[in-house]
């Protein structure tokens, strides 16, 4: 036997607004992610679906002949080159930027570490002709190299130096904060046991600061891949010599060999993709730790 169950005027007024709500509010989440689904797809997956579409269309043979001329394989070359070196010095430098400046108090410490963030306020382009006006051969410092016969810019060691002041900040601001999280105790208490320095430092502080320092060191080989003005302007982008994977596109790009610039476009586009997922797996790694 079946019970009819029975509402009253108010509880049928209760029970509609109530579903009435639920369905205006899943509708708003609907459009709210719908939204953002549609403006992300416009700025990320259409560009790069483009890229794909237009370095395939003729075979992938044509993108590999691309990809494979010296010229294309030098400029990869040189990128890779000038990512170690400034992955290895800035993670050394900027751990320990890092450690001094949330260990240490002296005068001026407040403006040396805004000045960490001078690469995020100055175009990259400015940057490069700060470096001309330093390294060049009539330049400030650069005289002095001239002298002794050693090129700085448009060469080898003035798209280094222009990296590294372009990724600078990176391994500094994921660690610093970590590390004035972190505190003092457990490496006092490391340094009252005997540890010396190194060893508090191996033992005790670096695994605190693990997870911030890979996702610095991520982020500084994102951006020393991408990374288009600055070298720009103090290499020249001369082809075989200072011409990397980022100048080695636009070169392609104004020639008119619109393959080719897709086909080493689509070639870091796929780097991006790795170590984009590779941050996305730091972060998950630190929240869950």
């Amino acid at each position: 036997m079946r019970l009819k169950q029975t509402f009253s005027s108010g509880e049928l007024t209760s029970l509609y607004y109530k579903h009435k709500w639920i369905s205006r509010e899943t509708m708003g989440r609907w459009l709210l992610v719908g939204a953002v689904l549609l403006w992300f797809s416009l700025l990320v997956l259409f560009p790069l679906w483009g890229i794909v579409e237009e370095t395939v269309k003729k075979g992938v043979t044509i993108f590999i002949s691309n990809i494979n001329t010296p010229s294309s394989l030098h400029a990869f070359w040189l990128t890779l080159v000038i990512t170690l070196f400034a992955v290895v010095l800035n993670t050394i430098l900027g751990t320990i930027l890092a450690v001094v400046f949330a260990r240490q108090t002296f005068k001026g410490k407040l403006f040396m570490e805004s000045l960490i963030d001078l690469p995020f306020a100055v175009s990259p382009v400015v940057a490069g002709l700060m470096f001309i006006i330093l390294f060049g051969p009539n330049g400030w410092i650069g005289s002095w190299f001239n002298a002794m016969n050693i090129k700085i810019i448009y060469a080898l060691p003035g798209m280094m130096i222009a990296t590294l002041f372009v990724t600078l900040p990176f391994v500094v601001r994921e660690i610093l904060p970590v590390l004035r999280e972190f505190g003092r105790e457990q490496e006092e208490a490391a340094a009252t046991l005997g540890a010396s320095r190194w060893n508090t430092f191996w033992r005790v502080t670096l695994p605190s600061i693990k997870w911030g320092l890979a996702y610095g060191i991520t982020l500084t080989i994102a951006r020393s891949i991408g990374e288009f003005g600055a070298v720009l302007v103090v290499s020249g982008s001369i082809i075989n010599k200072t011409q990397t994977a980022t100048l080695r596109i636009h070169d392609q790009f104004t020639d008119f060999n619109y393959t080719g610039a897709f086909s080493a476009a689509l070639v870091l586009a796929i780097l991006s993709f790795i170590i984009l997922n590779f941050i996305q797996y730091l972060y998950q790694k630190k929240e869950v730790i």
